[in-house]
């Protein structure tokens, strides 16, 4: 996966998929030594799309508009976060 489907904007991911959900983030805590890219900051709302892990086994949230580094790139656990709103674009 390169960098830049991995790190998506708003712009491309709604090119994508005519959905976006809006997350809270409830869990900023415990920032891995190694994670190296953009961090939530808690209590903030992000737009996001939700993407199950295959590596992991669970879904990950992917914000919108962050950029990371491989493996995770811009994903966090769903612990992180709490789903807020999901919008469906015409």
């Amino acid at each position: 996966m390169s960098n830049e489907v991995a790190n998506l904007s708003l712009a491309e991911a709604t090119r994508h998929e005519p959905v976006l959900h809006y997350a809270y983030c409830v869990d900023a805590g415990n920032r891995p030594a190694n994670h190296a890219g953009d961090w939530p900051e808690e209590g903030r709302v992000y737009p996001v799309r939700l993407v199950p892990s295959r590596l992991e086994g669970m879904p990950l949230i992917h914000v919108l508009g962050f950029e990371g580094s491989a493996p995770y790139y811009n994903a966090f656990g769903p612990h992180r976060f709490e789903v807020v709103a999901e919008v469906w674009l015409n």
